[in-house]
């Protein structure tokens, strides 16, 4: 039992969720981010030599590091509010609420890390 729906690749791929459905987007790529991180890790630990060298390289960068500790975090914080929601499932009427919530803790803390890594590499 199938539903149709005539609906293009132009109409299919336009973003048209807002605020629940770009934190489902961040989600997705928060964890494939991690993956990305651990086997990186792993690759560079079991490679050894000059590749093991490179890839050490490429995740103790300061861009990679930002973008790595946002993955981590929005995952972790967006996971939170998916828990909280579940486990109180009443909570679901005031999910738009609870998003606004999630980026007001994931933003100053965020900010904070970024500034401090900006810091660190940059020497200060």
């Amino acid at each position: 039992m199938g539903l149709k729906r005539n609906v293009s690749l132009k109409d299919g791929l336009r973003y048209q969720g807002k605020g629940p459905m770009l934190t489902y987007i961040l989600h997705r790529i928060g964890g494939l981010g991690i993956v990305i991180f651990v086997a990186t890790h792993i690759l560079s630990s079991y490679a050894g030599g000059t590749v093991g060298v490179f890839l050490n390289t490429i995740y103790e960068h300061w861009i990679f590091q930002i973008f790595i500790f946002f993955c981590a975090l929005f995952h972790a914080v967006n996971g939170l509010r998916i828990v909280i929601l579940d486990l109180w499932p009443k909570l679901i009427e005031h999910q738009r609420e609870a998003i606004w919530v999630e980026w007001a803790v994931f933003l100053p803390i965020y900010a904070i890390a970024v500034l401090v890594i900006v810091r660190t590499a940059l020497g200060g």
